[in-house]
């Protein structure tokens, strides 16, 4: 059923879509499979790069893995902005979580499973500060995004949250 929005457009309702065919399933979950190892395998090679200027700018070695981060979901960042700027703020927090957590539920599984091949130590754990950030983004991110309204004021929180995180990762 359409849904007329603000700007006089119409969207659909998702249920409304037939459910993909078994032959369209197969195939995203081989692109998913191809992408996410096109994404470990690149990670690995400019890791090096990456590693080097953590090390030149002064940074600690765990900065890595939030520039790698930060790098992959760059496409989903650039959408939450352009969303953000047109005044979108629910669709920004949106497009921004929902890469997060997908990144995060695809990339560690993917990451241990390629640790199996690759050398060194494979390390998740989180400190006690990121531990802290962690609860406190989820209460909001609870408060915030579950009711389906986030004002600006909301969205700034967290990016101040966001900010927090990115500084003791590069200043523990």
């Amino acid at each position: 059923m359409p849904v007329e929005l603000a700007d006089g457009a119409e969207a659909r309702d998702a249920a409304d879509d037939p459910p993909p065919s078994s032959r369209a399933a197969r195939i995203s979950v081989g692109l998913l499979i191809v992408a996410l190892v096109a994404v470990v395998g690149l990670a690995k090679i400019e890791s090096g790069p990456i590693e080097d200027g953590v090390a030149a700018a002064g940074f600690p070695s765990s900065a890595v893995g939030v520039v790698i981060a930060l790098l992959v979901l760059l496409p989903e960042t650039l959408a939450a902005v352009r969303a953000a700027r047109r005044d979108h703020v629910q669709t920004s927090l949106n497009l921004a979580f929902g890469s997060a957590i997908a990144s995060i539920g695809l990339t560690i599984p993917a990451i241990a499973l390629a640790s199996i091949w690759l050398d060194g130590p494979l390390v998740l754990g989180l400190g006690t500060t990121q531990i802290v950030l962690l609860v406190i983004t989820v209460v909001m991110g609870t408060l915030t995004v579950l009711p389906g309204r986030a004002p600006i004021q909301q969205a700034g929180i967290h990016l101040v949250l966001f900010s927090a995180f990115l500084f003791l990762a590069v200043s523990p």
